[in-house]
């Protein structure tokens, strides 16, 4: 199928410069995989410069500037090689922009690629840079991307996050694992609902449609961090992730990141015979191994459960992980176990699988083997309530 060119905010921006409000002096959220839609080979920042954006400061997420830091690390400020300009790290010793690095600035621009979960750090990057800017009277517009997943509401999935009990930098606020918003539009709904004095605007995407997975727009791949190589692994992401708050490895350091669960202790096969996914869910398993590089058991031979998606359009990958998780502690209850996973946001590593799942009557509920994990107990897990009723105002495209 033949579809009409999608230009990114950004491209938009370098085309027409005048898109953005009116700024002498100006900082960037970026990194290395925020490139144009026109040209992949060209990184968003430069192209903005050679534009005669007046960039004069740049901040970076999770991962750093070259978006290939360690999952969860510190990162460093620094200069960028490619600019000249300086670089202040949004990930380590802070989280949000320090109110002297906004004092001089006219306006700050968000640009960073986001793969559509509630849990991928990009996002809080984001909620934490509206609080600063609202403080400091620094306006902000957000040159927006498309959600790699789709937009479709229907087709995001829950748990909603429980604030009271969950909340940390891996979910800050009540949005679902799958949220199917861009980052423009999450901006706008948290303009709305929780940092209403920010001076906020959106560069909005060019012929983006909401049903429209990544592969529909025939644009490479840009890794947006290290284990996130591949539509594929991104699609999955949503729900394999929550397999880093236990004892399994989700395949880091191996050619396919998230499209597996591994152990060498996991019988895939048995697995496999106790787990009937619906066929609604778009995806097939497969017993496979694999060999993680890093995380659980690198360097170790592992039995895998390999996950293989037959219709995208129609995965629902937080389900999948959930029912996958069930089966798995049926078959292996006392070799499963729930594991920290230490990061610059969470130095002890604990709570992990909660602060993922986001709720708390999860976990109990997966440990008790009397009684059977159902497709329609996983549909009431993965339930966003009335999620598509709290966004609609927010939403930029049909």
């Amino acid at each position: 199928m033949n579809h009409p060119v999608v230009r990114f905010g950004v491209d938009r921006v370098v085309g027409a410069p005048a898109l953005l409000p009116p700024a002498a002096r100006i900082a960037l959220v970026t990194n290395d995989a925020a490139r144009l839609a026109n040209d992949a080979s060209r990184r968003a920042r430069v192209a903005l410069l050679d534009a005669g954006v007046p960039l004069v400061r740049l901040f970076s997420p999770e991962h750093g500037l070259s978006a290939v830091g360690d999952d969860g690390a510190p990162m460093r400020d620094g200069i960028d090689a490619a600019t000249g300009l300086p670089v202040v790290s949004l990930y380590g010793d802070r989280f949000a922009p320090p109110d002297e690095s906004l004092a001089d600035l006219d306006l700050v621009l968000f640009d960073i690629p986001d793969v559509g979960a509630r849990f991928y750090t990009y996002a809080w990057t984001l909620s934490h840079v509206l609080e600063s800017c609202a403080r400091t009277a620094t306006p902000l517009a957000i040159l927006d991307r498309p959600n790699p997943l789709g937009g479709l509401l229907e087709a995001a999935e829950g748990p909603l996050l429980d604030e009271a009990q969950c909340a940390s930098f891996i979910g800050r606020w009540s949005i679902p694992v799958r949220h199917s918003l861009t980052l423009g539009e999450m901006a706008r709904h948290w303009a709305a609902t929780r940092v209403r004095q920010v001076q906020l605007s959106v560069i909005p995407c060019e012929g983006w449609r909401r049903e429209w997975q990544w592969p529909a727009l025939s644009l490479p791949w840009i890794p947006t961090s290290p284990a996130m190589p591949s539509f594929a692994s991104a699609l999955f992401y949503p729900g394999t992730c929550l397999f880093e708050g236990t004892n399994l490895s989700v395949g880091r350091g191996t050619d396919a990141p998230f499209q597996c669960v591994a152990a060498p202790w996991l019988d895939a096969g048995r697995v496999l015979s106790q787990l009937q996914l619906p066929p609604e869910w778009g995806v097939q398993l497969h017993a496979d191994a694999a060999t993680p590089a890093q995380g659980p058991y690198a360097g170790e031979l592992c039995q895998a459960v390999r996950l293989e998606a037959l219709a995208p359009a129609r995965v629902r990958p937080v389900a999948v992980g959930l029912a996958l998780m069930a089966a798995i502690i049926r078959v292996h209850p006392r070799k499963f176990a729930w594991a920290p996973y230490r990061t610059a946001a969470n130095p002890g590593g604990s709570d992990h699988f909660a602060r993922l799942v986001g709720v708390r009557t999860i976990a109990p509920r997966l440990l008790d083997t009397s009684a059977p994990v159902t497709s329609a107990l996983v549909h009431e897990w993965t339930s966003t309530g009335n999620w598509a009723s709290a966004v609609g105002d927010a939403l930029l495209y049909a």
